[in-house]
């Protein structure tokens, strides 16, 4: 089962390395991004800049969102050439 925020050390400090896929970080977004698959041309981008483990690259190159580890921060809304990427509230569709 993966940790959620109030389970990791204080301070946020993770010392065990490679062990982030046991945290679920996506539990202090505020915004999340919802991507607009009819916009979407498959370039990669978003995949490509995402600072986390969050966009999963499927085979045929289409993408989606692992909310377990999105932490809102907007990189692949900005980024986005086709503005497929939107950024909603926490919550929000």
């Amino acid at each position: 089962m993966l940790k959620g925020w109030k389970e990791i050390p204080i301070g946020g400090m993770i010392l065990e390395p490679g062990n982030s896929v046991n945290f679920k970080t996506g539990d202090w977004r505020a915004m999340k991004p919802v991507i607009d698959k009819s916009k979407c041309v498959k370039c990669l981008m978003c995949w490509t800049l995402c600072p986390e483990p969050a966009i999963i690259r499927h085979d045929d190159n289409s993408v989606d969102i692992n909310y377990d580890f999105c932490k809102g921060c907007g990189i692949c809304a900005k980024i986005c050439p086709r503005k497929a990427i939107t950024m909603v509230p926490e919550g929000g569709e």
